[in-house]
């Protein structure tokens, strides 16, 4: 196994724990693609190219919200470690292909929000379960608001029943197209089920209950249990779209920082979440989503959020496995 260097004048175990809470980060079908390149003055953000998602994901958009969603976390470790994290995104020939670089740009001491995220690293799950019928109050729902705002993002609440409509729509036709698409079902069914020993992936556990056609949204079936009788999905969530305020990757690595901070508020407010991301992975729905928006927000996901029960972990790769050496690099 790989050794964690130390780093950023941080011992090899406190670099080691910081990657290990980077890598909680959620991901489409729980893919984890990311990897980290250790340097004494430095921590590199890699994609992990083997793990895009080449049909449901073919701008990559997503890998990169998810690999921002990782930075966030990273962050979050280092400051708790009193390293104010340094962050130069899409670092160019500085880093050549990485996504981020973070270096130690002095110390710093946590306050209790940070710590609080932090302590939610652990516990955020994606909760494909159905949501208790019980209101957000509007507090809960002004700071995850908040949370994206310090994230320079914008998180748009839908809360008209003409938006909802919209929206509810948008999903239905994005998830239709992609029903009908082969490569998406393939990649669907390789990262679900029954996998023994899978370090990644979805397992039955976390899969949620299978859709029916009652159900007031449509979601994926990630080949979940079959629901208990009169067990349907709560007929009013709350249903948010994350954006940012420009396109192209910059844009997409500060939504997944957004997104990732949004989670964990919503985890210390003892909310659930999960994913609606249809309409923002097909790219003509995702330009009529936009202009429902009034064309100047670029939407990076949806998300449903209320009340669950607990959900246990997915799976995640050991550290060992997230580290790239130069070797690696150069290829």
């Amino acid at each position: 196994m790989a050794e964690v260097p130390a780093a950023l004048g941080l011992e090899s175990g406190q670099i080691e724990s910081a990657l290990a809470a980077a890598s909680l980060a959620p991901s489409v079908h729980n893919t984890q693609p990311w990897r980290f390149r250790v340097r004494r003055d430095r921590i590199e953000l890699h994609p992990d190219p083997s793990r895009k998602l080449a049909a449901t994901d073919p701008e990559e958009r997503e890998l990169r919200l998810s690999c921002g969603a990782a930075l966030f976390n990273l962050r979050l470790a280092l400051q708790a470690s009193g390293v104010r994290p340094l962050v130069s995104m899409l670092p160019g020939q500085d880093a050549p292909g990485a996504l981020a670089v973070v270096r130690r740009g002095g110390t710093i001491k946590v306050d209790d929000e940070q710590r609080a995220l932090l302590r939610a690293v652990p516990r955020r799950r994606t909760n494909r379960r159905p949501f208790l019928d019980t209101a957000i109050e509007p507090r809960q729902r002004h700071a995850l608001v908040r949370a994206a705002e310090l994230e320079r993002a914008w998180l748009h609440v839908v809360t008209t029943r003409e938006g909802r409509a919209d929206l509810k729509r948008f999903v239905q036709r994005a998830h239709q197209i992609q029903l009908d698409d082969e490569g998406v079902q393939d990649e669907l069914a390789a990262f679900t089920g029954h996998r023994p020993g899978a370090a990644d992936g979805v397992p039955p556990a976390s899969a949620g209950v299978r859709p029916e056609t009652q159900d007031e949204w449509v979601f994926r079936d990630f080949q979940g249990s079959e629901r208990h009788p009169a067990k349907d999905y709560e007929s009013d969530p709350l249903v948010v779209v994350l954006c940012s305020f420009y396109d192209g990757p910059l844009g997409d690595l500060q939504a997944g920082q957004a997104m990732q901070r949004v989670l964990l508020t919503a985890t210390t407010h003892g909310l659930s979440a999960s994913f609606l991301s249809q309409p923002v992975e097909v790219r003509r729905v995702r330009e009529e989503l936009r202009r429902s928006l009034g064309g100047m927000l670029i939407p990076q996901t949806v998300l449903r959020l209320g009340f669950g029960a607990p959900v246990p972990p997915t799976p995640r790769r050991s550290v060992s496995e997230l580290l790239l050496s130069d070797v690696h690099v150069a290829c």
